[in-house]
């Protein structure tokens, strides 16, 4: 084989296994960071998936079998060197409410294994067409409404787990005080002293713990694998109580039950084709925003260590190991947040890490699952709790209103309607309200009228700077894309323009801020430049941008605004027309 043959073997490798990009030149000190940010995300993982499993309403060991295959798929697939790769509480809740849907007698393991499938279908194709780019549907507001709201709902949803009774059907608001007061009069001390306890150690084992560790002179990985042990020492001190005192006997506290020893089969099985029809407009929402969340995450960390993340390479890979998850008795995966973030403090260069965690939560599925048979789940529930309490950002939410009410309105309308509406309806109404924005603001376009800034080329708006005008002559910008949109609205200004000033015998269209203009928009400029020659005023355009340029050569708008015509820039204009006569 040639040497540039062989280079670009290697470049398609590279392409469609990243995994052979970080191999080449790995070293012993990555690996030492791997083993140890593999150990802890999996301290973390165990008991983080269990719980992630029961708040989509399956059996725990689905959340221990998602973790094991899906992180070794995607760490060969992915270009993402530290995204943990796993269930997420997210995708989860969003489980859980298509599984509502199911027709009775229906497997919910088996119906997670189909929205696995489809979801990975949907990722797939995607990645395969290049479609990266629809992961903008879902907007920062969008997305922040979204998981804020989640986030209330995945809370409330683990209530029941916190104090043993579980949630009464509540016909009006004027009903939820009685209900409140009724559920807490019946809350199981136990259960409620398990929940409130483990929440408020996981609170404390966080910054607090690790600035402690730090004063007592503890550094580097160790504080970390301290602090970051919280969830599996909930579990096992909560575990030792139940077991120690009886209390899943005694005093009614839920446990998971016997979680089957052993690794799944792998294959299609179980996979229920008949619910695919069904259960595919919420795989289809799963899977875009599992995407949307892990490929935040991923160039987040990709930009602090100068690292290029390929987005539609991660839909591929997203893909394989959603396929994974499928095939191995797991539910949806993604890369979590704070998962992700243990790996990358833990000291992760490389998805080596993340194979290495793999190996630990299959060590633990095949070996030591019976353990986990006592394990109570308010201790589960509390680990969801503090997980996605980071979640509700209002002060991010706050900013966002500052800044833009525009936006502020569709994170608060996603928001509502996904408390009260639901998930998958309110997602929609979001992404319904962020491109309905888009179209508001393109309707709306900023149209200025420009002068020239003394003893400079520079061309700013008359109502900002002082600047120089000139009586015959009006310069106008429009800070939008000329469309449909906004076809009638810009000739509408221009026109009120003209009559403000009467003296105007050249109109000149500075195209700066134009990088589409669409026939409707063309053939309303036409329409403009026909209306104005009986008055004796020219359309003149300047500052038109190149591929713009291409496409009016292909139009009639260059023949119908002569004796109009095209200048370099408003300031070539300016000095061209201030000198004629007409």
């Amino acid at each position: 084989m040639s040497r540039q043959a062989f280079s670009s073997s290697e470049g398609v490798l590279a392409r469609w296994l990243p995994i052979s990009h970080w191999l080449r030149g790995y070293t012993r000190e990555d690996f030492g960071g791997d083993l140890v940010a593999g150990i802890v995300t999996a301290i973390l993982l165990v008991p983080q998936g269990m719980a992630f499993a029961l708040l989509a309403g399956l059996p725990a060991q689905v959340g221990l079998y998602a973790s094991i295959l899906p992180p070794i798929v995607y760490a060969v697939l992915g270009t993402s060197r530290a995204l943990a790769v796993g269930p997420v509480s997210v995708a989860a809740i969003m489980v859980a409410y298509a599984l509502q849907d199911l027709p009775p007698g229906s497997d919910p393991a088996a119906a997670a294994l189909m929205l696995a499938a489809l979801a990975a279908g949907v990722l797939l194709l995607m990645g395969l067409l290049r479609l990266g780019v629809l992961a903008t549907l879902l907007s920062h507001p969008v997305l922040s409404g979204f998981t804020s709201a989640a986030a209330v709902i995945i809370i409330a949803s683990q209530l029941p787990s916190l104090t043993g009774v579980p949630l009464p059907d509540i016909a009006s608001l004027t009903d939820f005080p009685a209900a409140l007061l009724d559920a807490i009069a019946r809350t199981s001390p136990a259960t409620a002293a398990i929940g409130i306890g483990g929440i408020l150690l996981l609170l404390a084992a966080g910054a607090p713990l690790e600035r402690f560790l730090v004063k007592l002179g503890m550094q580097g990985p160790r504080v970390v694998l301290v602090s970051r042990a919280s969830p599996l020492a909930v579990v096992l001190l909560s575990t030792l109580a139940v077991s120690a005192w009886s209390l899943h006997q005694r005093s009614g506290v839920a446990v998971v039950g016997a979680i089957p020893a052993g690794l799944p089969e792998l294959g299609f099985d179980s996979l229920p084709w008949n619910t695919a029809s069904a259960l595919l407009p919420a795989a289809l929402l799963i899977g875009l925003v599992s995407y949307v969340e892990s490929l935040s995450i991923a160039k987040s960390l990709a930009n602090r260590n100068r690292q290029r993340i390929d987005a539609n390479q991660e839909l591929i890979a997203l893909g394989g190991a959603n396929f994974a998850a499928a095939v191995s008795g797991g539910m949806p995966v993604a890369g979590g947040f704070s998962r992700t973030m243990v790996n990358y403090n833990a000291g992760a260069r490389t998805q080596l890490a993340s194979l290495v965690t793999a190996a630990l939560v299959g060590l633990v599925a095949a070996f030591f699952a019976h353990l986990l048979s006592t394990v109570p789940k308010a201790a589960l529930a509390a680990i969801i709790v503090v997980a996605v309490v980071k979640l509700i950002d209002l002060r991010g939410a706050l900013a966002v209103w500052r800044y833009d009410r525009l936006d502020g309105g569709v994170l608060a309308i996603t928001a509502a309607a996904v408390l009260i509406i639901g998930i998958e309806i309110g997602l929609a109404i979001g992404i319904a309200a962020s491109l309905g924005s888009l179209v508001l603001r393109m309707c709306r376009p900023h149209i200025a009228v420009l002068g020239r800034i003394a003893g400079s080329e520079h061309f700013r708006n008359v109502r900002r700077h002082r600047v120089e005008t000139w009586p015959r002559l009006l310069f106008m910008r429009v800070d939008e894309n000329m469309t449909f949109t906004n076809a009638g609205r810009i000739e509408s200004a221009i026109v009120s323009e003209i009559a403000a000033h009467p003296s105007a015998v050249h109109v000149i269209l500075v195209m700066s801020s134009v990088s589409v203009i669409d026939s409707t928009a063309v053939e309303s400029m036409e329409r403009l430049a026909q209306s104005l020659r009986p008055s004796g005023v020219s359309l003149h355009l300047s500052d038109v941008k190149g591929p713009v340029m291409d496409r009016l050569r292909h139009s009639h708008l260059l023949a119908a605004i002569a004796p109009g015509k095209v200048f370099l820039s408003a300031n070539v204009a300016a000095e061209e027309l201030s000198r004629r006569q007409d």
